[in-house]
């Protein structure tokens, strides 16, 4: 079930399971998980985008072997806060998902996610070539990091 509202989406989660986070790209997805305690969000990896059928059986993968309990789609705003086509497409995403699954899922606000993980895997003195391989899921699991650091607070 799809949750627009972040508080009914952490109403919906299982105790004690984990999260992924998903940064959705036109070619790519990059994948993070969270540890069952929802402290700390790792990367995991970075799906390729075939098409949904594929893209999505690799997701549902992940998630039943991680015993995921709720899905976290970025959700990329513009930044004067309007959904544009991206949201849209992101949107759709989750819609298809809920046809595969009954784990909630939800959006968080990913505006500059990428931006972050760039500036850290700059600062890790990453190279250009590995930077291109690793920045979508660096950058999702910023995105689940900031939902999971809100997740303390309600």
């Amino acid at each position: 079930m799809i949750h627009n509202a972040f508080e009914d989406f952490a109403a919906a989660l299982p105790q004690m399971t984990a999260l992924m986070g998903l940064d959705l790209g036109d070619k790519t997805i990059g994948v993070a998980v969270s540890d069952r305690m929802r402290t700390v969000a790792s990367p995991l990896e970075t799906v390729r985008r075939k098409k949904f059928t594929l893209d999505s059986a690799r997701l549902m993968e992940i998630a039943n072997d991680r015993e995921i309990g709720g899905i976290l789609l970025g959700l990329p705003m513009n930044m004067d806060g309007s959904e544009g086509p991206r949201c849209q497409s992101t949107r759709a995403f989750a819609r298809n998902l809920t046809r595969l699954t009954d784990l909630p899922i939800g959006f968080w606000d990913e505006r500059l996610s990428t931006v972050a993980a760039e500036k850290a895997l700059l600062e890790a003195d990453t190279t250009r070539k590995r930077r291109g391989q690793v920045i979508d899921h660096v950058a999702a699991g910023y995105i689940l990091q900031g939902a999971l650091d809100r997740l303390r607070f309600l």
